[in-house]
């Protein structure tokens, strides 16, 4: 056994076997950002996903590393600027440990990949910073019979759990958030801002249970949610049960559509009657039916502040940040009809209500379409792996899934 884990092994209860189980164990990390930075490099220096042992770290993230995100995404560095998040996080995590086996994944977590992404890992956490993708992973998780560790941040506070379907009978993610926040409801660390050190501590923390849970150490947090409140520097503990009237998933589908722009999250709509209604300027619109309203002369008007749209806006859009529209909507002309749109829905609500009250054409903002995926007939077994062999010289494209490598111990 290397003397690289010398420190570790002199613990009660940690071993030679536990370090085996560690460094065989296959592990999906979704999101290479500000949870999954600190969960990454804490892992791969445990031993983690070691390739002599046949275990791997899975990295899966469609981003790009952003200036932005240097202060809170420390696997990452200025130099990384540009390129893609999951290469920036192996090269890292190699440096680390170069026996570690990474499987860099540059994509999407969606309910046409989830299923063949997950599958033949022995636990997933999940670094995602939205609503829609929780619950996906969580679902996924619950399909294919794996344990998956959540973490939370935003402004000042932290959340972690680990959830555990467990044949139907465990705790997940839809317990814990049966009905999702209506859109806009929750800001995002955009809107609210986060302090790095944040998702250090709750990463960190990630990463611990996933080593408890593999290693059978201790007591995990499954069926409790540790909840930190950094101002006051406390930590407490929300007990969590499964609801029993809950039925078990076995669909995977899009709670909600993204235009594909940073910074943009469009809400639910639905139904032939909506889309009617839509283009007769009636409704709120999907992201489907922009392009037709584009070519009748509809208006498009992003109203995010300057720094916002610094990524770029929606193609046919003009830019009126919010302030500015409501100090003189005068000055924006004809808004009857028009479609705003701003990060996560509830800025476009509160203009257009302030618009409708001065007597202003009340305008419209633009909505998605769900979409769905039915899973498997039958959960498939946790442990069950992928058997073809492939190591990873490069990032994947989200898609076919290619498997760890199994190698002899």
């Amino acid at each position: 056994m290397s003397d690289r884990y010398a420190r570790q092994l002199r613990l009660p209860g940690f071993g030679p076997e536990q370090q085996r189980r560690l460094g065989g164990a296959r592990i999906a990390v979704i999101g290479a950002g500000a949870l999954g930075s600190p969960a990454l490099e804490y892992l791969t220096a445990a031993g983690a996903g070691r390739a002599e042992l046949g275990g791997c770290i899975t990295v899966i993230d469609p981003d790009v590393v952003d200036r932005t995100n240097l202060q809170r995404q420390v696997i990452h560095s200025d130099a990384a600027v540009g390129t893609l998040k999951v290469e920036s996080a192996a090269a890292r995590m190699r440096a680390i440990d170069p026996d570690v086996e990474v499987r860099p994944i540059a994509g999407a977590l969606t309910v046409d990949t989830a299923l063949d992404l997950l599958t033949g890992h022995d636990i997933v956490l999940d670094g995602t910073d939205n609503f829609p993708a929780r619950y996906l992973a969580s679902d996924a998780c619950e399909i294919l019979g794996l344990p998956v560790v959540w973490g939370s941040i935003l402004s000042y506070a932290g959340q972690v759990s680990l959830f555990d379907a467990d044949g139907g009978y465990g705790v997940t993610y839809r317990d814990v958030h049966p009905v999702p926040p209506r859109p806009g409801e929750v800001p995002n660390c955009a809107e609210a801002g986060v302090l790095g050190m944040l998702p250090g501590i709750i990463g960190s923390t990630m990463a611990l249970e996933a080593v408890k849970h593999l290693c059978g150490l201790g007591r995990t947090l499954q069926g409790r949610v540790l909840l930190l409140d950094a101002l006051e520097m406390r930590w407490s503990e929300l007990p969590v049960a499964r609801d029993p009237r809950r039925a078990p998933v076995t669909e995977l589908e899009n709670l909600t559509i993204t235009c594909g722009l940073p910074g943009v999250e469009l809400a639910s709509a639905g139904g032939a009657d909506a889309e009617s209604a839509a283009m007769d300027g009636g409704a709120d619109v999907t992201i489907d039916q922009l392009p037709a309203l584009r070519e009748r002369g509809v208006r498009l008007i992003d109203i995010r502040e300057d720094q916002e749209v610094a990524d770029g806006m929606l193609a046919g859009a003009e830019h009126i940040p919010t302030g500015t529209l409501l100090a003189d909507p005068d000055a924006a002309g004809d808004l009857e009809g028009a479609v705003l749109y701003c990060a996560a829905g509830r800025r476009s609500d509160a203009a257009r209500t302030a618009l409708a009250a001065r007597g202003i054409s009340r305008p419209r903002r633009a909505a998605a379409r769900p979409g769905g995926r039915r899973g498997p007939a039958r959960a498939r077994g946790r442990g069950s792996r992928p058997s073809s062999p492939a190591r990873s010289n490069g990032p994947a494209r989200a898609g076919p899934p290619r498997p760890c490598a199994r190698r002899a111990p």
